[in-house]
């Protein structure tokens, strides 16, 4: 346990941060994966929603910097790729 008054505040900032950040991933993985469901399922309505709530959610997430940008693009990228081979 830390004896340093700053460090104790520090301490206490990186686990609402902590918290907040598995919110956020936790979301964009939840999406990402129901996405690729529904790409699989063969939907195509469904599965652009699906896509469109995903690339929401990874934006997000990148502006909050949960996730590298250049990951999230990376994500995207490949969620539209697979969307766009199965049409």
């Amino acid at each position: 346990m830390a004896n340093i008054k700053s460090q104790i505040k520090r301490n206490r900032q990186n686990l609402k941060r902590r918290e907040l950040n598995r919110v956020f991933r936790g979301r964009a993985r939840t999406a990402l994966k129901k996405a690729r469901l529904a790409i699989e399922s063969g939907n195509i309505e469904e599965a652009r929603a699906a896509t469109q709530i995903a690339t929401k959610a990874l934006d997000k997430a990148a502006a909050k910097g949960v996730f590298h940008k250049n990951k999230a693009a990376r994500q995207k990228s490949r969620l539209v790729q697979h969307l766009n081979n199965m049409e």
